[in-house]
């Protein structure tokens, strides 16, 4: 059995200053974090996994978002300090959730994958909608606090909170 890293949203449009929807300085902060985390996991032999958004330009999460991280625009890659290496795993997802019309349950399947650390942005949304499928799903689920970040800071508290008492994941 093995372990991934799942890399949730660190995209330019989220975690870049100049980004559509910028998550805030508490974004940026995660990035060493999540760096150190990758080389870790990579040296353990664990997947890494990055979920990003890749939404069409008529997406209709736009009625409650503004147009963020649209296909082939610079705002929906993966940041600089980040990049994917050879091996790595990508998965386009349009909504909240990574396993949303994605073939991410079946890519931790084929590798045989039983524990997801989780890493990135937005901790109330995203990430916590992921972490509710992994639930769902029964994988072994770490949400590492230092690795996790929102536009809100009591939503980012509860969250966690919430995915530790009803996810059962561990906050670590």
């Amino acid at each position: 059995m093995r372990e991934a890293l799942l890399i949730i949203d660190m995209l330019n449009d989220f975690v870049s200053p100049d980004g559509l929807l910028y998550c805030g300085d508490e974004a940026r902060k995660i990035i060493p974090y999540i760096k150190g985390l990758i080389r870790e996991k990579r040296k353990e032999g664990a997947a890494i996994i990055f979920a990003k958004d890749a939404h069409e330009r008529d997406d209709k999460e736009f009625k409650r978002f503004p147009p963020h991280c649209i296909k082939g625009t610079k705002g929906a890659e993966i940041i600089e300090e980040l990049k994917p290496e050879s091996g790595d795993c990508i998965v386009e997802k349009r909504r909240f959730s990574a396993f949303f019309e994605t073939d991410l349950d079946e890519i931790l399947k084929r590798e045989n994958i039983t524990k997801v650390h989780v890493v990135g942005v937005c901790t109330s949304i995203c990430v916590m909608a992921t972490v509710s499928d992994l639930c769902a799903r029964d994988y072994e689920i770490y949400v590492h606090r230092m690795g996790v970040a929102d536009f809100d800071r009591e939503a980012h508290e509860f969250s966690l909170r919430h995915m530790e008492r009803v996810f059962g994941a561990k906050i670590i």
